[in-house]
């Protein structure tokens, strides 16, 4: 972090902070974006996902991280914004305007104005990942293809690329902060001169998770601490997420492009770890994006930035249990695959906003059974999520206990409620999309 000030005098700065803060958590929350990725292999299919978010949620805006048509295609007519991307290694052939053209007729007229296209994302953290003729090609990919989009009369679906934050040589304090040498004059100020003119946003990843350490948790977690005063503008960073965001806004002043706007592409925190990742908590991951969600609907901008929305996405919609890397990397969702939340932030219709603690479970004996109108092939996917999860099903196995009567209802009464009652008798863990519902009648009765 910046310089801290010795007995630190700002101590009302937080307050006045935290307070606006605290003052959004009691109005709705109108504008969410979430990445949708699929490295899963228990995810929902596309059409039901695109239904779920739709009629159960406040998410307004998608991500996606490919051009899948039949996700695309699930979200026709929904009203829901989606940005979809272009993958890395496509990105030097698409430099080529007359590729871009046949591109956009194959991959984006097809789908629009049905599905609400947005955004199209040239590559993911390009500048991170990819090689030097993905990088060079780049900003000539995205101008081919805004091009493509216009002559096809689709000019009102803007393009933009993610980046990590590995574009900055320096983050802390902001003031000192400036892009990579050699991506900055070469590739990044000809992308923000693109984005100036196409009124596109700068999309960057800024994830105070990965600033997290024990010595700054208070910093990363918008919990209350003094601050940090960067001695050269003065200002006053009580949040890691703010310190972040100026960091790129003053990279990109230092190019003369102060006036392009910032989008959020990716931002959140996992909810599972090792044993050793003591800050991957359901707590954390909650108090964290709730204050993400709060901020973007604010209005409050940051210190160099004061008033400024920014467009934000959170990342992710689901836990993906395929996801490479740790544990925490395949609990960053904000949902589990059966649609119950991992922890309560107000983005589910009729809910609170997100301000309490986790919904407290109704006194009384309860159990979780199916619903009546729930078919077989439902109930039996209901049981095969339920017992890849770790419950134990050992008793609807042959031989077991509870095996008969041997049907898919009966089994899926078991595994319904054995999962219901490890986790604390939640109702939103025997939604089972929809196919659940809580009984005070003892079903084995």
């Amino acid at each position: 972090m910046g310089t801290s000030a010795a007995q630190p005098p700002y101590p009302f700065i937080f307050l006045a902070s935290t307070l606006i803060l605290l003052l959004q958590l009691f109005t709705s929350v109108t504008s969410i974006g979430v990445n949708y990725g699929t490295l899963g292999d228990n995810l929902p299919p596309p059409s039901q996902v695109a239904q779920f978010i739709r009629d159960r949620t406040k998410i307004d805006r998608v991500k996606l991280y490919d051009m899948n048509p039949d996700i695309i295609r699930a979200f026709a007519n929904t009203g829901i914004s989606l940005s979809v991307t272009v993958p890395n290694g496509d990105i030097p052939g698409l430099a080529n305007p007359r590729a871009a053209r046949r591109w956009v007729a194959a991959n984006v007229k097809p789908f629009y104005p049905q599905t609400k296209i947005l955004y199209i994302l040239v590559g993911n953290e390009v500048l991170h990942w990819g090689d030097q003729n993905m990088i060079s090609n780049l900003v000539p990919a995205m101008q081919a293809i805004h091009n493509a989009l216009v002559r096809a009369g689709l000019g009102a679906i803007k393009v933009t690329t993610p980046h990590s934050l590995i574009i900055l040589q320096n983050s802390d304090p902001p003031s000192t902060a400036a892009f990579r040498p050699g991506w900055d004059r070469a590739i990044l100020a000809p992308m923000l001169q693109f984005h100036r003119r196409t009124k596109s946003p700068f999309m960057v990843n800024p994830y105070p998770y990965f600033s997290w350490s024990p010595k700054n948790t208070k910093f990363t977690l918008f919990q209350r601490n003094p601050g940090v005063r960067d001695r050269l503008t003065g200002k006053i960073y009580t949040n890691m997420y703010d310190l972040l965001l100026d960091a790129v806004f003053m990279s990109m002043k230092k190019l003369g492009f102060a006036d392009v706007g910032i989008a959020v592409g990716e931002v959140g925190w996992p909810s599972m770890g090792e044993p050793w990742l003591v800050q991957c908590t359901v707590e954390n991951a909650r108090w964290h994006n709730l204050n993400i969600l709060r901020k973007a609907e604010s209005g409050v901008g940051t210190p160099l930035m004061p008033g400024r929305r920014f467009e934000t996405y959170i990342f992710a919609l689901f836990n993906e249990n395929l996801k490479p890397g740790s544990t925490a990397e395949r609990n960053f969702g904000l949902f589990r695959p059966d649609f119950s939340p991992v922890y309560d932030i107000g983005i589910m219709r009729g809910a609170q906003n997100g301000g309490g603690a986790r919904p407290l479970p109704l006194p009384g004996k309860q159990w979780c059974v199916p619903k009546a109108t729930a078919g077989d092939a439902a109930l039996q996917a209901n049981v095969n999520w339920v017992c890849s999860t770790g419950v134990d099903c050992r008793p609807i196995q042959p031989g077991g206990t509870c095996f008969n009567p041997n049907t898919v209802r009966s089994h899926a009464a078991f595994a319904m409620n054995a999962y219901y009652q490890a986790k604390g008798h939640q109702n939103f863990n025997c939604d089972f999309s929809g196919t659940g519902v809580v009984s005070t009648s003892d079903p084995s009765k």
